[in-house]
């Protein structure tokens, strides 16, 4: 049965939607206040739990990969469908589930279901960064976009430093730290209960979006129609038409825009080297635990480093939206250098002994990618509807999960090679760097093609000016001929 939509009076500057994306930023603040997060490795490594470094890198972690992929595409149909709340409310719960696993579960097993309460929380994301755009008109999601996005890197900045801060400054264990993180995650649960629940979304339910005076450009409208899920199928003579589906419809009209470089590029862009990204992300605390043992409180800096990668990236992604440069021919090489500089920063984060130039090495790498994830998503949402852009996205999202668990199971899980993570970082080495040389030669041709191509164009100029300037000169029999052949 369709969720039932119930028709609503357009919204005035003075109704509550203000209210709602007030409340709805400050829940995401909050939602990313759990200051242990940055902490679980030495946790789990320590004398509360115990556990090994094989465990944790071969055994646990992985299951990561494993639940996020089977979850994505599930979370990411459901959030549509049941209107957002009860997805919130489930990555809330979720939270709460990893919290508790963390301070009462001993067992491998136990942290596996961590892992996989984890991989739920990360999928439910597409809840969050979606919902708020059912509370205003397309004219101002580019600015309440903005306000969710800043208010959610505000969260984990300021949780990094509280970690930090309890953990040098107040001496305060692991263990007590993960009681104030169940804490936080309990009281963002009770603020999920009173979100507001839309009467639209951005797929299912689209005939609401004229009942709340959603105001839209006729492309806009054409798009919308065009992709209705639920209200607007159409019935064939004998039944229910499956060509009628949104999803088909979807899927067919982004048929004719797969054909573009730029789109074609970036979503590449965005299925391997995010793969590789959140790899180094998910196992970077086991390489500085590796670095610098500790199995107390002492001396360890994540949470510094969390919240000095998390403000330099925000930095990064705040000045690639005031980076003039022609993309469609330099993109390639731009993609190269940063590419290039990161499989160099995984060279150093490697090979070091000293703790604090691997912490520099992963706030670069990080800050590096985030400087091209603004710039991957303008460049693929610049031609798309905002419907297929979100298919698009999770499209890719899901592949690079995918690619991401293959990896994951072939080099990280006991069941595989169960690589130490020092080896697992020269493979991710290796990855950047095939990544970069292909680039490099994409970029190249891409450079040599346009000079060549910018020569033709010269040369035919040059040929059109001899020819303007000998037509009108006939005494010249042999000129205006060769001219006239060419």
């Amino acid at each position: 049965m369709d969720p039932e939509v119930r028709e609503t009076p357009p919204q005035q500057p003075g109704d509550s939607w203000r209210f709602s994306v007030l409340y709805l930023c400050f829940y995401g603040f909050m939602a990313q206040i759990k200051p242990a997060e940055s902490f679980i490795t030495p946790y789990l490594l320590g004398p509360d739990r115990n556990f090994t470094r094989e465990q944790v890198t071969n055994e646990i972690t992985p299951v990561l990969s494993y639940s996020y992929m089977s979850v994505l595409v599930p979370v990411f149909l459901m959030t549509d469908y049941l209107r957002y709340k009860p997805v919130l409310i489930l990555q809330s719960l979720s939270h709460v589930a990893i919290w508790l696993l963390l301070l009462f579960g001993t067992t491998v097993l136990q942290m596996q279901f961590m892992e996989f309460f984890y991989g739920i929380t990360m999928a439910a994301r597409v809840a969050y960064s979606s919902y708020i755009f059912t509370l205003v008109s397309p004219q101002s999601y580019q600015k309440v976009a903005s306000y969710s996005r800043s208010s959610v890197l505000m969260g984990v900045f300021v949780s990094s430093v509280l970690g930090q801060l309890f953990v040098s400054l107040g001496d305060m264990p692991f263990f007590t730290l993960n009681y104030i993180s169940l804490g936080f995650v309990a009281f963002a649960f009770t603020l999920t209960l009173f979100l507001k629940r839309p009467k639209r979304t951005m797929f299912f339910n689209s005939r609401a979006l004229a009942a709340n005076g959603s105001v839209q450009s006729e492309a806009d409208a054409v798009h919308v129609t065009s992709v209705t899920l639920v209200n607007e199928k159409q019935k064939s003579p004998g039944g229910w038409n499956w060509r009628e589906t949104a999803l088909v419809k979807m899927m067919l009209e982004l048929k004719h825009t797969v054909r573009s470089p730029r789109l074609k590029l970036w979503s590449l862009w965005w299925v391997f080297n995010s793969t590789g990204y959140y790899l180094v992300v998910y196992y970077v605390q086991i390489l500085w635990d590796n670095i610098h043992p500790s199995r107390e409180n002492r001396g360890v800096y994540n949470g510094g480093v969390d919240a000095a990668a998390t403000l330099l990236g925000a930095i990064a992604s705040f000045s690639a939206g005031h980076v003039k440069l022609q993309w469609s021919l330099w993109a390639e090489l731009v993609i190269f250098v940063i590419t290039a500089l990161q499989a160099g920063l995984l060279f150093l984060m490697n090979t070091t002994t000293n703790i604090w130039v691997c912490y520099v090495g992963f706030v670069l790498f990080r800050s590096s990618h985030q400087l091209l994830v603004p710039i991957a998503i303008f460049q693929i949402a610049a031609s798309l509807s905002k419907e297929l852009c979100a298919l698009v996205f999770g499209i890719n999202t899901f592949l690079a999960t995918i690619l991401k668990t293959i990896i994951t199971l072939i080099i990280a899980d006991k069941r595989g090679l169960g690589l130490h993570v020092n080896n697992q970082f020269y493979f991710y080495i290796g990855y950047f760097t095939l990544l970069a040389t292909i680039y490099l030669g994409r970029g190249l041709y891409v450079c040599i093609r346009h000079h060549q191509e910018q020569k033709a164009r010269g040369t035919q100029k040059e040929e059109e000016a001899t020819c303007s300037a000998t037509e009108g000169d006939r005494t010249d029999g042999q000129a205006y001929a060769a001219c006239s052949k060419a």
